[in-house]
Order: C-alpha cells, then sequence, then structure tokens
C-alpha cells in the first residue's frame, strides 16, 4: 500500500502551526518498519530541506512542478499521469484539484470563517473557496478538538462520521539548560517575576484585554512578558501598555528560539493565553510541559487541551483575567498542584499516538476503495 502525503507544509524553515503538524507526522511516519508494508511518497513542489526525515524503503520523496498553483495542476497532473498512490493525504485544507484517488484533509480550525476581518482579501478567498471545495470531496477530514469537528459540521453541514478527531502531540521535554533569572535579566532583560505569554501578535490572541488585565494589577515588582512575532493588525497590541498606563512593566521580546523558550515557561509565574478562539491550543500543553502554571479562556478549544490543569477566565471580562491570575501569583501551594496537574495532562497527547490514529484511518480507507 503506497500513500501519498502533500509535504510542503512541513517543508520550510520556520515550522508553526500546520507546519509543525506535518512535520511530526512525517517524523513518526519514518519511523514506520517494513513488516507493515506501507510506503510512503511524499509530494514536494521544492527539494526536501535537510531536517526532513531522511528517505528509506518505506519513504521516498517525488518532487514535482510546475511550482505555480502547485495544488491545482502541478500535483493533480502528477497523480494523474504518473504511478499513483493508494491514497493521498494533504494536512491541510486544501485537496489537490481532480484527484483520481480518495482524498484526506486536515483542517485545524475555521478562524476565517468567524474572524474574516483579520485575513487578507486574498487569503480570506482562497480559505473559503478552497476550504469548501476541498470538504466536499475528501472521503475524510482530520481535525484536532471536538470543538473543531462541531465546527466543520455547523459550517459545511457534513456528517460527522466523515470527521476524525485526532489530538496533536506534544514534543518530548529536551535537555536543554534552564536559563536562571539571573541568566535572563543578561540575554533578554527580565528583572522582574513575570506573567508570560507565548503567541502571534494578532486580535485574536486578544492579547489587548490581557494587558488590560494586568494594568489592574497592582504590583511594582511583576511584569508582562508577551513572547511573538509581529503577526498582522498588531499595532493597537503594541500601544496598549502605554496607554494603559503599564509602558514600564510590559515587555514585547518578539520572536524567541525553541531552546530559549522553556526557559522562559520555567522561570514564569504563570503562563495566560487570553484567545478568543483556538483550534487547539498547543501552547497550553507547552507551558504544562515545562512546569508553568495555565490560566486560559473558557471558549472554544482550550478547555479540551487544559483539562483540569489549567483556569479557566472570560477572555471578554478583563476584571475575571485580572482576578483569575491574582489567585494564581499570589497562591505558591495552587501553583504547583497546577504544575502537577500539567505534568498528568500532557501524558494524554504524543505525535506517535497522533501518526498511529492517522495512519489507521488511511490505511483502512485505500482498503476499501
Amino acid at each position: 500500500m503506497v500513500i501519498g502525503i502533500d509535504g510542503n507544509e512541513a517543508n520550510v524553515e520556520k515550522k508553526v502551526g500546520i507546519g509543525e503538524y506535518a512535520y511530526e507526522l512525517l517524523l513518526e511516519f519514518a519511523k514506520i518498519q517494513d513488516e507493515r508494508k506501507v510506503k510512503f511518497e511524499i509530494f514536494l513542489k521544492e527539494n526536501p530541506r535537510s531536517e526532513m526525515p531522511p528517505p528509506n524503503s518505506n519513504l521516498r520523496y517525488r518532487t514535482v512542478g510546475p511550482k505555480k498553483m502547485w495544488t491545482q495542476f502541478g500535483l493533480p497532473l502528477n497523480l494523474f499521469l504518473g504511478k499513483r498512490p493508494d491514497i493521498f493525504f494533504t494536512p491541510t485544507h486544501y485537496a489537490p484539484r481532480f484527484s483520481p484517488i480518495p482524498t484526506v484533509i486536515s483542517i485545524m480550525d475555521l478562524s476565517f470563517i468567524h474572524f474574516p476581518i483579520l485575513f487578507a482579501k486574498k487569503d480570506l478567498y482562497q480559505l473559503t473557496n478552497w476550504t469548501k471545495y476541498s470538504v466536499k470531496n475528501a472521503s475524510k477530514i482530520f481535525t484536532i478538538s471536538q470543538f473543531s469537528k462541531s465546527d466543520i459540521i455547523d459550517v459545511y453541514g457534513v456528517d460527522e462520521g466523515k470527521i476524525v478527531v485526532t489530538y496533536p502531540g506534544i514534543k518530548k521535554p529536551t535537555s536543554v539548560r534552564i536559563l536562571s533569572m539571573d541568566d535572563l535579566r543578561k540575554k533578554f532583560g527580565i528583572d522582574k517575576n513575570y506573567i508570560l505569554f507565548v503567541g502571534t501578535l494578532q486580535p485574536r490572541k486578544n492579547i489587548v484585554k490581557l494587558i488590560e488585565a494586568f494594568s489592574k494589577i497592582e504590583k511594582e515588582n511583576l511584569i508582562l512578558v508577551v513572547v511573538g512575532k509581529k503577526g498582522w493588525l498588531y499595532e493597537d497590541i503594541l500601544s496598549a501598555p502605554g496607554r494603559l498606563g503599564v509602558g514600564e512593566r510590559v515587555k514585547f521580546l518578539d520572536f524567541v528560539e525553541d531552546d530559549d523558550l522553556p526557559s522562559l515557561y520555567k522561570n514564569a509565574l504563570c503562563f495566560v493565553l487570553p484567545s478568543l478562539y483556538e483550534g487547539f491550543g498547543l501552547p497550553v500543553l507547552e507551558a504544562m510541559k515545562h512546569g508553568c502554571p495555565v490560566l486560559t479562556s473558557n471558549v472554544s478549544s482550550l478547555p479540551e487541551a487544559g483539562g483540569d490543569a489549567a483556569i479557566y477566565f472570560d477572555p471578554n471580562n478583563s476584571d475575571d483575567i485580572k482576578e483569575k491570575i491574582e489567585k494564581v501569583i499570589k497562591n505558591p501551594s495552587l501553583r504547583q498542584e497546577m504544575i502537577e496537574k500539567g505534568y498528568n495532562q500532557i501524558k494524554k497527547f504524543s505525535w506517535e499516538k497522533t501518526a498511529k490514529e492517522t495512519l489507521k484511518v488511511l490505511e483502512e480507507l485505500a482498503s476499501n476503495k
């Protein structure tokens, strides 16, 4: 059995979101042994990067063109004219046009439906129309939470049996050296106890409301550290601290290398994710993995990610956010309890499990075509 996979999202330098999902699945698929009699053919529009899993007897790469409009022309033509896999899986919203074989897609979330103003017109048009086409023509749809599954059913009216939830995994803890507070002061200028946010600077993350809540906490020896690259419509976020009178107490670090994130999580009093909408909320688990108490919104998929290890608040109520933060930072025993619960929560998620569940569905579809 040969499973074709669109590997382009994994074949990029900075892998976040769908890119990380695609890459971690490929790493797990590359470990499959010969006795499974499953082979993977990874379709790319550019040659594989050095960090991609090396080809072996069960996994090989197939670079095809033309690059322009690859999913609409280059990929379908190759599927029609070349040697066909038994099934084709794309870890994105975009199924190949006119696929001659059963196709499976993945949809992380439908944020473009609920927050269209946050997307460029060209991207919104593509997401809206191509996702609709892909949902209609896919044999199965993977998604990453029960919340997203319900959302897809509501928006597109598909049968729930067509959608399979496979929770994303979480990277195993590494042996990266954890920096001390003194090290953090030297490297990032963090010289006080701090609350941490990690995520792209964009309106959906609701960072302005977090800053508003933070401005109501009267602790001079406390700062808010915001880690994340500038996304879109971020100007209001950057101006919020000055407008709310906490310009000296909010520190924006922009993008931080993966090796430094564990230290930022480990030394924080707590991690706060006030997002208005998440397909899953992987940063919640990342924080728990590194022993950081988590507070997050009580909406969308976030309670699925946090379970009973997180404390939840109304993301539209800055007073509620403020009260929950104060409850955690003033109570060391509560923080320790949350840390222990967090370690138990992350045991439920692994990329190995995600890959096995994904492969089972693909094999069943290929066998029944």
